[in-house]
């Protein structure tokens, strides 16, 4: 599962997508690469992202390569006789490609384990993989009312984190002066300098116009509409971010360190202040034509129900949230977040019923999309089991019987972190894709 199929980063300049020979799924693999200006990583692009904004056509040398590193990136430790075989090339012809490799220091070759693969009669096979770079990096979770920033190591231990709750959707300015000292907090918590970052990647909870890399709805982080959250994190911390969407985050999280380590098919769900979807599909993101894809909180499920801030009424966010469920509560003094409070039989109804709400819209797109599972994230999920229960029944009850036997509906594994978590892996994936062009 390649990491550049969930995340965002908005090329300077960039050569456009071509076609090479597949991995080891068969058929076409499209492949694109960017390249970075300042002194920046060039990164490998796959999919949809790499023909904004080209320049000039790329080499079948490069396009080759790019395909390489993205094989020995996913897919490895692997050897050159699995690479030639995937690829569809003579094994001389991979042979010199991880060469020029090794010799850029982009990718590490070891030998193969005895009874491993590229093992056998002969002389032992050595295995390649991608190499990983000194340094620390940081990740930042913007949700709707609260903000988290790390400074983890490369192989995503969490050396110190803060949070605090902000409106952020109507104080962009604000939350990213936050972000920024909080930064700053962490740094000295983990007794590190900023020197010391090489990385950075911030979640958004909105869609990002796949385009310009900006929010992609006027309706959804108003104050945010006319800003370059990458641009106002580099002013305020100093470094370059990779962005991307909370839900979509939230899944790359859970493809690293959850639940969906061995998943190529899930949907990961966000239910918190609003309700978005992450729909990884054969080991990659769906971003839709425009990025928008995954906004399951405005499909309407009541045309008579409560307005929405979209302009719509009944809206799936506008009948269930962490917000409503508090308003439910609130008369009878329940904090939908306190453990406790969650048992009293009130918020055990409240709470089951929010899930079969939410469970409507996912059993349609589980008929649409037929997925091995839904990961429920968010605050809801927090809540504990009645409201994973109320999905699993609806799920269960409306999904066709293959997938509503067949999919798994499970909370997150990371206790509310998935989307810092998600954004800690895309940091530190981003030079997992360096090469020369």
């Amino acid at each position: 599962m390649g990491y550049s199929a969930l995340v965002r980063r908005a090329p300077e300049r960039s050569v456009p997508e071509g076609r090479v020979p597949a991995g080891r799924g068969g058929g076409e693999a499209r492949v694109g690469i960017e390249i970075r200006g300042g002194g920046e990583t060039r990164g490998i692009r796959t999919g949809d992202e790499a023909h904004v904004g080209s320049e000039r056509p790329a080499t079948a040398h490069t396009l080759l390569r790019a395909h390489l590193m993205g094989m020995i990136r996913d897919d490895g430790p692997i050897s050159r006789s699995e690479l030639s075989r995937a690829i569809g090339l003579p094994r001389s012809t991979i042979t010199a490609l991880v060469a020029e490799l090794l010799s850029e220091g982009v990718i590490a070759e070891a030998p193969a384990r005895s009874g491993g693969a590229g093992s056998g009669s002969g002389r032992p096979a050595t295995l390649l993989s991608v190499r990983k770079p000194d340094g620390l990096v940081a990740g930042f979770d913007f949700g709707h009312r609260h903000i988290r920033v790390a400074v983890a190591t490369a192989e995503g231990h969490i050396l110190a984190e803060e949070s605090t709750h902000l409106d952020v959707d109507r104080e962009a300015d604000a939350s990213l002066d936050h972000a920024g000292e909080m930064l700053d907090v962490v740094l000295e918590r983990a007794g590190v300098s900023i020197g010391d970052v090489r990385a950075a990647a911030a979640c958004i909870p909105a869609p990002l116009n796949s385009r310009t890399g900006r929010v992609g709805s006027p309706t959804i982080l108003a104050s945010w509409v006319d800003l370059d959250p990458r641009e106002e994190l580099r002013r305020r911390t100093g470094l370059a971010c990779t962005l991307g969407n909370d839900a979509a985050f939230g899944a790359l999280g859970e493809m690293t360190y959850g639940a969906a380590r061995n998943m190529s098919d899930f949907i990961y769900v966000k239910a918190s202040n609003g309700i978005g979807a992450a729909l990884v599909l054969g080991g990659r993101l769906y971003r839709g034509a425009q990025g928008m894809a995954g906004e399951i909180g405005h499909t309407q499920i009541d045309p008579t129900g409560a307005w929405c801030r979209c302009g719509n009424r009944g809206c799936l966010e506008a009948t269930v949230s962490i917000d409503v469920v508090r308003r439910q509560l609130e008369p009878l003094g329940l904090d939908p977040l306190d453990p406790e409070d969650m048992e009293h039989p009130v918020a055990i109804k409240v709470l089951a019923e929010s899930g079969r709400t939410v469970g409507v819209v996912i059993a349609n797109l589980c008929n649409t999309l037929n997925p091995e599972a839904v990961i429920l994230g968010g605050d809801l999920a927090s809540t504990g089991a009645y409201f994973t229960n109320g999905v699993r029944d609806s799920v269960r009850h409306l999904a066709q019987p293959g997938p509503a036997l067949d999919t798994q509906v499970m909370p997150t594994s990371l206790h509310g972190r998935a989307e810092l978590l998600g954004a800690v892996a895309a940091a530190a994936a981003m030079p997992h894709a360096a090469l020369t062009a």
